[in-house]
């Protein structure tokens, strides 16, 4: 196995990884490495093992949970992504307790966390009926955070995205829709126009 390969074969190591737990432990390790070819290519394979078979990594749930607080954007954002497919395979309610310092990432410095935490948020919905109120919530928030205007008009187009995901089973439908008749004033065209398309197919 060789990360640091132009075109390395991310489904093939993916496979070999969910059979052998030394491989699996290079690929965790390799996320942190200072060569950027074997930090993004084990960060493909955490990504396609969480997607596809996050029961492989539920167990590496803690790793996952230390690197919510790096500096480092881009491991943070992976951090998130995984976590948010372990809530598939969280027979053990991991998450409930972390859902505030998760949660709280939607006021990262970086944008980019922000987007990456609203992107999963429709799966942890799914996989957590008991926290969808507590989710909508904490995505409505988004003009409290630091962010500036043009940032928080693209977060909420994210937030347009996700609530789609999930809307026809949610208790918060009102909440939602107040939220959906509210942008179709946003200043960004792209985010008033998936406003107006939610409202179409919704709001009936």
């Amino acid at each position: 196995m060789n990360l640091s390969e132009k075109n390395v074969d991310i489904e093939s190591i993916a496979t070999k990884a969910i059979k052998d737990e030394k491989i699996l432990s290079e690929i965790l390790e390799g996320i942190t490495s200072d060569n950027a070819r074997i930090k993004y290519g084990s960060a493909k394979v955490l990504r396609n093992l969480a997607e596809k078979n996050p029961k492989v990594l539920y167990p590496k749930w803690d790793f996952f949970v230390d690197l919510l607080g790096n500096e480092n954007t881009f491991l943070k954002c992976d951090a998130v992504f995984v976590i948010g497919h372990l809530t598939k395979v969280d027979s053990k309610n991991k998450f409930e307790p972390l859902f505030d310092r998760f949660y709280e990432l939607l006021n990262d410095k970086s944008m980019i966390t922000a987007a990456n935490l609203v992107g999963v948020s429709g799966i942890i919905a799914k996989a957590k009926p008991k926290l969808q109120s507590k989710i909508v919530n904490q995505l409505l928030s988004i003009d409290k955070t630091h962010h500036g205007s043009e940032c928080k008009n693209v977060l909420k187009g994210h937030v347009i995205n996700t609530f789609s995901t999930y809307f026809a089973g949610s208790k918060d439908k009102g909440k939602i829709l107040d939220f959906m008749k509210k942008e179709l004033q946003n200043t960004r065209p792209a985010t008033r126009k998936k406003a107006g398309k939610f409202l179409n197919k919704w709001d009936t």
